[in-house]
């Protein structure tokens, strides 16, 4: 599948959906590698993606899983979910809301992953769904697993982005912004996320 159809389909579902999808370009592949770069890569792990779109965060990490690996991908919206079995047949896609991820992977034979990379326009939610999904993916974390998410610093000043920062705060431990990522348009920035709070 080429970039531009997968461009042309991201931008459906984004006209479609504007109060689902937080952008009107997928994510750039200098991001995609940035938040590849936590996945874990020696010996087999569980690889969680919240919200793919398009998939375009789903190669990188693809690529840096150890053989015996499972990479899984929560996506809400229907014809992505068609999308994605027919571009990415090796993603395991599941069709539902990440409200309901522990029941959802329950489902899918999985009880804890090692990584969670989340795809989520959380700047489009209200706080109290923002903590409700963090806490979600919080606890289906082993001890030693990563979240991982991307914010755009054009949407720092937002009450919204400001409210999802400190629920990373109250969620987790360890919130660690990394360097931002210029050359995706927006700019965006890199958080790692470990040891989910009680």
């Amino acid at each position: 599948m080429s970039k531009s159809r997968e461009y042309l389909m991201f931008l459906g579902r984004a006209v479609q959906n504007p109060s689902k999808v937080g952008a009107v370009l997928p994510t750039s592949e200098h991001v995609a590698r940035a938040v590849a770069d936590v996945v874990p890569s020696h010996g087999p792990s569980t690889v969680l993606e919240l919200g793919p779109g398009t998939g375009a965060l789903s190669d990188p990490i693809r690529e840096r899983v150890a053989p015996g690996s499972r990479h899984l991908a929560v996506e809400i919206d229907p014809q992505l979910v068609r999308y994605l079995n027919r571009t990415k047949p090796w993603l395991e896609v599941i069709h539902g809301d990440a409200s309901d991820l522990r029941k959802l992977l329950a489902d899918a034979g999985v009880d804890r992953v090692d990584a969670v990379i989340s795809s989520i326009p959380w700047t489009l939610l209200p706080g109290d769904k923002q903590r409700e999904l963090l806490h979600e993916a919080a606890a289906v974390m082993t001890p030693g697993g990563v979240f991982t998410t991307v914010t755009y610093l054009t949407t720092l000043w937002r009450a919204q982005t400001k409210e999802f920062i400190g629920a990373l705060d109250d969620t987790f431990d360890e919130v660690f912004p990394r360097s931002a990522v210029w050359r995706n348009v927006p700019p965006a920035r890199v958080y790692a996320c470990r040891r989910p709070k009680g």
